[in-house]
């Protein structure tokens, strides 16, 4: 899912501006080449495009500006003997639940969109009612926000935070000799539930977590948080779903105050200025979930994204030095929302999303995966399959291994039901 800078520094602040709410972008209009006269369908995107969590809404926007145009260019999506431009409409709800309101509002009465793309997290609830209202089907990054009451909230693409388990599964089998680990996070409806999956991780290897700190999302002195959890001496620190304006400070801390172990982390947005900060020896090894596009494991016949070198290189040519965790997922997403309209026949929600679920298997990412999640969401709205462990290697993120996910939950379910039980993350137990 995905670190998330602030944008203090001001060799960052580049990355805002180029899009503020309520901007439509619409992709290159092609030509209709075998179908009648094109009409135009609106797919939402509702997600923080400025302010804190900016770094999980604005790259996966400009992902989902590459996919557009190239769709479009190729004569649009085919719909029941239709094509269709798609057009997309961007309101930035800076994070914030009344904002999300208000842009979810907007986008279905006044836009009058067929999909809605979020981040989801603390925005989603004030969401819910409103496509539950209308029946509007909205995908999210997290996983954590489905529950039987969302009946039109897909997961299908990034499964946060269970994808963690894979990173510490591949650790325990290649580096046996680490056996304590210390565990820090922001404490927010992202941090919670990582912190639950990773303790479960950690359990299942046998690793002992001797502290698992919590820090206000306020924070900005991370040399005391650090100092305490290097004080255990654990062999392995676990950054959780830290946002970025957290790893990298919590990163230069840890350097500076001579930690020499392993490191782990859901995410390493902009890893290059973390390794400017400290050094290619402290960050080899560095263990996370998102790869670079450029990655030859991505050019596989299992990849179900079109031409990851290609979107990764033209993405890096309009927007160097951007490209983070979400930077593809808003864009896999489309691809699969496409998959089923034209499955469908449709582009009414009530009709592309059973499209999408039949079968109750779907073409993720990175291989077929199956609907999931009843046993922990309350619901099968979770697309899940396997996942990359990614590791940083002489300055750069190279996948090591594709991980499954329903393998470990097959066995090792029980143990993450308890952890998000006793976080109070568990779907029966929000609200």
């Amino acid at each position: 899912m995905r670190s998330v800078p602030k944008y203090r520094d001001m060799s960052r602040r580049k990355f805002l501006g180029t899009t503020v709410a309520g901007v439509a972008l619409a992709g290159v209009v092609a030509p209709n080449l075998a179908f009648g006269a094109a009409k135009t369908v609106k797919v939402g995107f509702l997600a923080p495009l400025t302010g804190e969590v900016a770094a999980w809404g604005l790259p996966g926007l400009y992902g989902c500006q590459i996919w557009a145009e190239q769709v479009n260019a190729a004569g649009g999506i085919k719909v029941g003997g239709d094509s269709y431009q798609v057009e997309l409409v961007s309101y930035d709800n800076e994070y914030a639940p009344d904002k999300a309101r208000t842009g979810a509002t907007k986008l279905i009465r006044e836009d009058g969109v067929k999909f809605i793309m979020m981040l989801g997290g603390d925005t989603w609830p004030a969401v819910q009612p409103i496509a539950n209202r209308t029946g509007m089907l909205v995908s999210t990054l997290l996983p954590s926000d489905l529950s039987p009451d969302t009946k039109t909230l897909i997961a299908p693409c990034e499964v946060h935070p269970i994808y963690n388990v894979t990173g510490v599964q591949w650790l325990a089998e290649n580096k046996p000799d680490l056996k304590t680990a210390v565990i820090c996070a922001q404490d927010d409806a992202l941090g919670r539930p990582s912190v639950a999956t990773y303790l479960a991780a950690f359990e299942a290897e046998n690793i002992e977590v001797v502290d698992t700190v919590f820090f206000d999302i306020s924070a900005t002195d991370f040399a005391p948080i650090m100092t305490g959890l290097l004080a255990k001496n654990p062999d392995i620190l676990c950054l959780d779903t830290a946002y970025a304006d957290y790893v990298h400070p919590l990163c230069e801390q840890a350097y500076q105050q001579g930690f020499k172990g392993q490191i782990i982390s859901c995410t390493a947005d902009f890893y290059e200025k973390i390794i400017e900060k400290t050094s290619k020896e402290f960050m080899e090894g560095f263990i996370f979930q998102f790869p670079d596009f450029d990655d030859p494991a991505l050019n596989g016949p299992r990849i179900n994204f079109t031409d990851p070198n290609g979107f990764y290189a033209e993405y890096n040519k309009r927007w160097p030095g951007e490209w983070g965790a979400v930077s593809w997922e808003y864009a896999s997403i489309l691809d699969l929302w496409r998959a089923g309209a034209e499955k469908a026949g449709s582009v009414e929600p009530t009709e592309v999303l059973p499209a999408m679920k039949a079968g109750g298997k779907g073409l993720h990412a990175f291989g077929e995966a199956e609907w999931w999640g009843k046993e922990l969401f309350g619901i099968d709205n979770a697309l899940v399959g396997d996942w990359p462990v990614v590791v940083i290697e002489n300055g750069k993120a190279v996948i090591k291994e594709f991980k499954s996910i329903p393998a470990w939950w097959r066995k090792h379910g029980k143990l993450l039901v308890k952890h998000f039980d006793k976080m109070g993350e568990m779907y029966y137990q929000r609200g």
